[in-house]
């Protein structure tokens, strides 16, 4: 080495030093990078949503991405992306999938679909890329943005993964149920459901898929072999108001205990719906607060967002967790949400932010179901489907 390095020219040896020294600076910046944000602390949710919005890691920004278990995918309602966050750290990377992407379905094998006012897209989770945008075989209009747009809307797999069934808006008519092979990419079957299909959901044995029309206060059953379909109304204060009405449906969750359905109603009443028969009976419920999006656990806990008063004499927003026993613990959240994921552990809900009507916000609370403990992260872009990978 000694030999070699008399037989370096001088100037030769200055520039490699210098380059050295230039590579060294570089990796310590890299490794000084900002840190977790402070449990304690809450954004603003009136800062821009790139304020947090963390850059990547060196490995994750390089060839053979890795996307950790725990990561949340979000859509981003209010632009054309999905987002990945990590629940420590923030935005970890971005995908565009198409405008106003609605809701987000998971698969076992690493895949995620997503409804969009141009179809579904399908993405890979693990190098965080864009496979395929499947477009609607029913017309909606032209791609368009807001709470009235066409498109898809609700949407879940069969239990197999082999079928994705979207529920696609028509505006100002009743909406569809397509249903996409999710090997070839291609839609096999279109069923009519209700108007404006805020959520899908399926049976656990594959059987039945469940189409809630938020704008004609019903649940569409619907076989999955045949695709013959049974409506059921779904309207504990009855369809005065119409259109105009707020005491409409918008999501649902099938009990793991029974199958039925489960669609709360302003914090207020819990519309319990058998499928078989028809039936639906009413319980009390304690948040008195609009309700949106709800998830359950597999132990029977219900999480339901409560969006806000739409009267005077209604709370704010919150989280609600309904034991299966009936029992009821009401998170405050003070700011608008819409949809809900839970944490794989159980312990932790991941409440969106963005909100279908005006009033959203661009981030998630996290809530800490233990403690009750809020922590607020700004990202996206009214994020309203959320799940976690």
């Amino acid at each position: 080495m000694t030999a070699d390095r008399r037989r370096t020219p001088p100037l030769l040896l200055a520039v490699v030093s210098a380059l050295a020294a230039l590579l060294t600076g570089c990796a310590t910046a890299v490794g000084d990078g900002p840190g977790p944000a402070r449990p304690d602390s809450l954004a603003r949710p009136d800062s821009p949503a790139s304020s947090v919005q963390l850059v990547p890691p060196a490995d994750e920004a390089s060839t053979g991405l890795s996307t950790p278990e725990g990561t949340l995918l979000v859509a981003d309602f209010g632009a054309d992306t999905v987002t990945f966050v990590d629940p420590q750290r923030g935005a970890i990377g971005s995908v565009r999938v198409g405008t106003a992407p609605y809701a987000v379905a998971l698969g076992a094998d690493g895949r995620a679909w997503v409804s969009t006012a141009e179809g579904v897209a399908e993405v890979d989770t693990r190098s965080r890329s864009l496979l395929r945008t499947i477009a609607h075989r029913t017309a909606t209009g032209p791609a368009e943005t807001g709470e009235y747009r066409g498109g898809g809307m609700g949407l879940a797999l069969s239990p197999d993964g082999s079928r994705l069934y979207v529920g696609v808006n028509i505006p100002g008519k009743n909406g569809v149920l397509e249903v996409i092979d999710t090997a070839s990419g291609q839609v096999t079957g279109v069923a009519p459901v209700g108007r404006r299909p805020f959520d899908v959901d399926v049976s656990a044995d594959g059987r039945e898929v469940y189409a809630t029309g938020h704008d004609s206060f019903d649940v569409t059953v619907v076989a999955a072999d045949g695709l013959g379909t049974r409506r059921i109304e779904v309207a504990p204060y009855g369809t005065k108001g119409g259109l105009g009405s707020w005491l409409k449906p918008h999501y649902a969750a099938v009990r793991p205990s029974d199958g039925k359905l489960l669609l709360p109603f302003e914090g207020e009443r819990l519309a319990v719906v058998d499928p078989a028969t028809g039936q639906v009976s009413v319980e009390p419920m304690t948040a008195n607060t609009h309700q949106h999006g709800v998830t359950v656990a597999p132990d029977g806990r219900l999480l339901v967002v409560g969006s806000g008063p739409i009267t005077g004499d209604d709370a704010g927003p919150s989280l609600t967790v309904r034991q299966p026993d009936g029992r009821e613990r009401v998170y405050p959240l003070g700011l608008p949400h819409e949809n809900v994921a839970l944490s794989r552990d159980g312990r932790t809900a991941y409440v969106t932010g963005g909100f279908t009507r005006d009033g959203g916000w661009d981030g998630i609370t996290l809530v800490d179901l233990d403690s009750g403990a809020t922590h607020r992260l700004e990202i996206g872009h009214r994020p309203l489907g959320v799940a976690v990978l």
